[in-house]
């Protein structure tokens, strides 16, 4: 608490937060000089554009992705003399060879000597039993020698081993009968015999006629055609030994079923399927075949518009995209790099020169950075839309969803030239259109007919709003360019001669629309970025700050209700001659709500404010001069504090400018003692006199309004004297010589702001009924107002009686109470 009252204070983190990051962003940048900052930012933007444009795509829709038997959409033609592998050719003859190549099986051969001595040592086994037996028939009985010879049995397997024991020793282990069944076990079993549970690998391959035969014991391999040496299953083999065991002469059937079960079991496979060796051999192959060779010449035609995709063509486009994706030779780059230099130079003469011409809100600089980054943002979304565009297209096989130009119509094209056309100015945001639409036909696949779309679509964007004075304005510039992108989708398909079929047409106008929406959505996320980072004021932004429900003017209507009444009249003379004279007249209206937000910190020593005496009275003139001036810089203080921009800040100071306080200075000449000389810097504004129309007209409108609310009779005449005793005194001052107004806009000004406060203070009619009463005889008359019968309260009867100071400063509060009337 201080002699002047409570200071209340108004933060905003979030603001301050927002400011910190920028000011920490912009340090390494700032650090530099004005012109190597620019060619810093100029070729960044340049490089960055360059980086986006390289798709490095062929001179047509090479990078069109197409099915065998599609249409050809446009004349394909070799950029540069190629040489490239056929990828697809490549693989369907390694796929050729792999399908070629034999598998292999391997061969034992003693698998079937193994099983011949497995039944001969059964044979054997069986004669030493038998043998032994024999010779107990000399030292036992007859039935003992019987009982004996029963219980021998057949060693291997068999279906009844006790009776093919009995057989075989019935016919005396008849040698011949032996060699003759392991002749037929090799004949049977010898050959190429495989498992029946490998059966499905050969007829997995049916168009194998060969197959390779490893022998396993002498390593050997052969080629074995399938046709001329048949292959046999086991099962096959085994019924082959069953049909000859039973022709065997000499024997019983029963007694050959017997021989038969033993000898069977006994055939097995004896050629096996070798996975591993088969996947080699057939690698093997395959890494021997030569790579097919696409050979280009350069601007030889692949393919015509109108042409059916053939294998062939298919080939020779993906040659074309491979060349594309890895020859990036340094010349694509620089040429692309010349051309955004080019056209990012042409957007820069084009913004410094309109900046000459026209009050822009931001310097040539600030505005040619703003167009670059935000046709560099455009360039982004048109790159990733064109990369969606395509990726969707080549998921699908059948027309009109396999058509990326159909696809590309949802692409934003006009956000750019919208963000700049509500930030800042509608021939900068022309120039934007021009470069995106530019960049959009080197990106697209058919060139000319996208870069004609996206400069309709922003100009539609551009000049089918009006101001931005509500935030859908987003919305419904979103919607206009929607609708113009379906008339303009309909057109391209025309002019390209596409099919308009149905599912065509709907869906070249839900992409038209599509991108209308985009539009909106991109730039209303875009809008706070572009406001914060380079101090824009819109005027959305402006209406949200004439919200009576923000603390800093709910504090002034509440704390200073004189001030906040006089800032809402000054407000509304300024927007009236801003209005004369093509000035912002909201601007300046929403500047006029803050311009005395510094009397927050001592309202009652303002005269507006006053309701009994005056303090100054008791105050020296310098302690006064201090209290009046020190709003000025409290204001500036506040206005940091609650983040208040930058051009509404500007008016705390600016509609004082370095005026004097007159008054206060005679005052304290007069009371200081002889020879004492008094500092006229004490009693002066710190200034800076009005940089722009809308802080100038502010100061007239300022003092115009308190002089004439000074007035006790503010009727046309001495309205009209007073202002003119302001304008001429501030002019006098050279309070206007750092701003921009003609005299011509000076003399508009003038008579906007007289009309305005007559408009205001016109004189008002007695009415029958409401007149005061009649007093009685002896009762003094009350005075009879000469201007109306609305008391107006203490003011001046003459305009010269106003103390308007040298500079034009109305000093009411330089004046003790009783000298009003």
């Amino acid at each position: 608490m201080n002699r002047h009252g409570r200071r209340p204070r108004f933060t905003t983190p979030l603001s301050a937060a927002r400011d910190r990051a920028l000011a920490l962003l912009m340090r390494p940048m700032r650090a530099l000089r004005p012109t190597t900052r620019f060619l810093v930012g100029f070729f960044a933007l340049a490089v960055l554009s360059t980086l986006l444009l390289a798709r490095t795509r062929s001179a047509l829709t090479s990078a069109e992705v197409y099915q065998e038997g599609d249409i050809v959409r446009a004349d394909v033609v070799a950029p540069a003399d190629l040489t490239a592998e056929d990828a697809r050719q490549t693989e369907a003859r390694r796929e050729a060879a792999r399908r070629e190549t034999p598998p292999v099986w391997d061969y034992d051969p003693a698998r079937i000597e193994s099983a011949v001595e497995r039944f001969r040592a059964s044979w054997a086994a069986l004669r030493r039993q038998t043998d032994a037996r024999g010779a107990a028939d000399h030292t036992s009985s007859n039935a003992n020698a019987q009982r004996e010879r029963a219980e021998l049995a057949w060693p291997g397997e068999a279906a009844d081993k006790q009776a093919l024991a009995r057989a075989v020793a019935a016919h005396n282990f008849d040698a011949g009968a032996l060699e003759l069944l392991t002749h037929m076990m090799r004949d049977a079993g010898g050959g190429y015999v495989y498992d029946s549970s490998e059966l499905e690998r050969l007829r997995e391959e049916p168009f194998v006629r060969d197959v390779r035969v490893t022998d396993r014991r002498t390593g050997t391999q052969a080629t074995v055609n399938v046709l001329q040496t048949p292959l046999h299953d086991v099962v096959q083999a085994r019924e082959k030994l069953l049909e000859q065991v039973m022709r065997l002469p000499g024997w019983k059937p029963a007694e050959l079923e017997l021989l038969a079960s033993a000898a069977t079991p006994l055939i097995g496979p004896t050629l096996s399927f070798n996975p591993e060796a088969t996947s080699a051999a057939r690698d093997e192959a395959a890494r021997a075949v030569a790579p097919a060779l696409v050979v280009l010449k350069r601007n030889q035609t692949v393919a015509r518009e109108g042409d059916t995709v053939t294998p062939q063509m298919l080939g020779q486009f993906a040659a074309i995209r491979f060349y594309g994706h890895t020859e990036r030779r340094p010349q694509l780059y620089i040429g692309l790099f010349i051309i955004a230099c080019a056209l990012y130079w042409g957007a820069w003469r084009f913004t410094e020169y309109r900046a000459t011409i026209t009050a822009l809100p931001l310097s040539a600089p600030r505005g040619f950075a703003l167009v670059g980054l935000s046709v560099l943002a455009g360039l982004a979304l048109m790159r990733a839309g064109f990369a969606l565009a395509e990726g969707i297209a080549s998921q699908s096989t059948h027309a009109p969803t396999n058509d990326v130009s159909l696809w590309a119509f949802a692409i934003p094209f006009a956000a750019s030239a919208l963000l700049v056309t509500m930030l800042v100015d509608t021939q900068l945001a022309l120039i934007t259109a021009v470069l995106t639409a530019v960049f959009a036909g080197l990106l697209a696949p058919n060139g000319m007919l996208t870069s004609c779309f996206a400069l309709v679509s922003s100009s539609s964007a551009i000049y089918g709003i009006g101001r931005y004075r509500e935030r859908q304005s987003v919305t419904k510039a979103g919607l206009m360019v929607g609708a113009v992108n379906v008339g303009l989708a309909l057109a391209v398909m025309l002019s390209s001669q596409k099919p308009l079929t149905l599912n065509a047409i709907l869906l070249a106008a839900a992409c038209g629309l599509a991108g209308g929406l985009l539009t909106a959505i991109f730039t209303a996320g875009l809008l706070p970025v572009g406001e914060s980072m380079f101090g824009i004021l819109t005027d959305v932004r402006l209406l949200e700050l004439s919200n009576a429900d923000l603390p800093v003017l709910g504090q002034l209507a509440l704390r200073a209700p004189g001030t906040n009444q006089h800032s809402h009249a000054v407000g509304r003379l300024a927007e009236d001659a801003a209005r004369a004279v093509g000035a912002n007249s909201l601007l300046t209206r929403i500047g006029a709500l803050y311009h005395d937000i510094g009397k927050l910190a001592s309202p009652d020593y303002f005269v507006e404010n006053q309701t009994g005496d005056n303090p100054h009275d008791r105050l020296r003139p310098t302690q006064s001069a201090r209290i009046i001036t020190s709003h000025v810089t409290y204001g500036l203080k506040l206005a940091r504090e609650i983040g208040l921009p930058r051009q509404i800040a500007d008016f705390i100071p600016q509609h004082h400018g370095t005026r004097t306080l007159h008054f206060f200075l005679r005052k304290a000449q007069a009371e200081a003692p002889e020879g004492e000389v008094v500092d006229e810097k004490e009693f002066r504004y710190l200034g800076p006199k009005p940089q722009f129309k809308e802080a100038a007209i502010m100061m007239l409108a300022d003092s115009c309004e308190a002089a004439a609310r000074s007035l006790a009779r503010p009727d046309p005449e001495n309205v009209r004297t007073i202002v003119n005793k302001i304008f001429d005194a501030i002019v006098s001052d050279g309070q206007l010589d750092e701003c921009d107004l003609s005299l011509r806009e000076l003399t508009k000004i003038r008579e906007a702001i007289t009309a305005s406060l007559v408009a205001i203070y016109h004189a008002r009619i007695d009415y029958p009924g409401f007149n005061p009463p009649s007093l009685d005889p002896g009762q003094t008359p009350l005075p009879r107002p000469e201007f109306d019968s609305e008391e107006r309260g203490a003011g001046y009867r003459r305009p010269i009686e106003v103390p308007i100071s040298r500079g034009g400063e109305v000093e009411d509060e330089a004046l003790p109470a009783e000298s009003k009337s």
